[in-house]
């Protein structure tokens, strides 16, 4: 048996009066994922805990078979594990954006205009996150260059206890009221206000401005936690895997549960990614013995941060042609094989970030195929199913079992 996830990152989202009043799942032309839904099993699946964040950190940990209560200790040493840097048991990871703000004289009046200055290119980025860290490094305190515009900093014995907001949550919004707070928040509120002083006017904002794009004129710092300990996978479902995303989080995951973490060139976690090598990438790990790989594309969620319609819809379009059927075509060759496709967590189009509701999932296998009685998939069908998974990370259970 062959286990394939196909996840949409942020793809649910609400009824959008510009598309008619449907969601962008009802609106995009996706034949492939619509023929599993309708032999397969549809339903919806709450995969954020009461209490917890509607984070992408929390949401794949539960898709993945993890118990967000146990196993989540925060975003950023997820993102760590999967950028190489070696985290002592005491060393706390943040979150480190590179922004775009407004140009309010008064640092916390500026607005949030841009979670990721424009999807910064990783080469630019590594350029200013070295400046950053030239100015900023010391015995405790380092930063580490990501992709494009998420990075990484590690506070050596740091304390906890900051309150946070992430970047695409007040996106237009006045930053007064969501600048870092807690007792040792000032170190890092000086670090955020002098890095504007250092970026606003480096050669790279420079020269975005001249092509028209937008400066990161600003470190955002969030996401805030210390190493997890996650089970292995293998140990847990018996099936050796491999995690195919553009995202240090999602690698991170994948890392510690100790499935292979696998790179495709041209992946860049937004609309613009190589959707076929994914597809491509994955097939030639089931065909070299893995059992079990996990696709992660982030576009959809990308394009709801954005507040761009048109693009989310084209992006789960482009998920259904260029991942889905390259799959579906690639897969005939092995016996028997269960697809799972759904998204981690909504991002409303409207509210521009996440939010806890259950979101649709699809289960298919080639061997069982079964009327639904739904004519696709989307966020009403599957809610009219009659099937809804309130523990998340038990819906992994489903998946690798076939006689549930």
């Amino acid at each position: 048996m062959k286990y394939i996830v196909v996840l949409g990152d942020g793809m649910a989202d609400y009824p959008i009066p510009q598309l008619g009043g449907k969601t962008p799942l009802q609106c995009a032309a996706k034949p492939n994922i619509d023929f599993l839904a309708k032999h397969g099993t549809i339903g919806m699946v709450k995969t954020i805990p009461d209490g917890i964040p509607p984070g992408s950190d929390a949401a794949n940990l539960s898709v993945m078979g993890y118990n967000p209560r146990l196993y989540y200790t925060g975003r950023s040493p997820l993102e760590a594990v999967s950028m190489g840097i070696n985290m002592e048991k005491d060393d706390l990871a943040f979150r480190c954006n590179l922004v775009t703000l407004s140009d309010a004289e008064n640092y916390a009046d500026k607005v949030m205009v841009d979670h990721s200055s424009d999807e910064i290119s990783s080469e630019e980025a590594r350029e200013l996150i070295e400046e950053i860290n030239r100015n900023f490094k010391t015995d405790e305190i380092a930063f580490y260059a990501g992709v494009s515009y998420r990075h990484c900093m590690i506070w050596k014995n740091g304390p906890q206890g900051f309150q946070f907001t992430p970047p695409h949550d007040i996106l237009e919004k006045r930053i007064s009221e969501y600048l870092p707070r807690g007792e040792n928040s000032k170190v890092l509120l000086d670090m955020m206000v002098e890095s504007h002083k250092l970026l606003k006017d480096h050669p790279v904002n420079r020269a975005r401005a001249s092509r028209g794009l937008r400066p990161a004129n600003s470190i955002w710092l969030w996401g805030e936690g210390k190493k997890p300990a996650i089970p292995s996978f293998y140990d847990k479902y018996r099936v050796k895997g491999s995690v195919i995303s553009a995202v240090d989080l999602i690698k991170g995951i994948g890392l510690c549960a100790g499935l292979k973490s696998i790179d495709v060139e041209g992946a860049t976690g937004n609309i613009h990614t190589n959707f076929m090598g994914k597809a491509k990438a994955a097939l030639k790990e089931l065909e070299a013995g893995q059992d079990f790989v996990y696709i992660h594309i982030e576009a959809p969620d990308e394009c709801g941060h954005r507040y761009e319609i048109d693009n989310k819809v084209r992006s789960i379009e482009l998920i259904d042609a260029q991942v889905v059927g390259p799959l579906l075509e690639g897969l005939k060759q092995f016996d028997d094989y269960r697809i799972l496709v759904l998204p981690d967590h909504p991002t409303p189009l409207p509210l521009r970030t996440h939010t806890p509701e259950p979101v649709p999932f699809l289960l298919y296998q080639k061997s069982r195929e079964k009327l639904s009685g739904a004519d696709g998939y989307d966020e009403l069908q599957a809610g009219q199913s009659g099937i809804s998974i309130e523990e998340g990370y038990t819906l992994m259970d489903r998946f690798v079992n076939p006689t549930l």
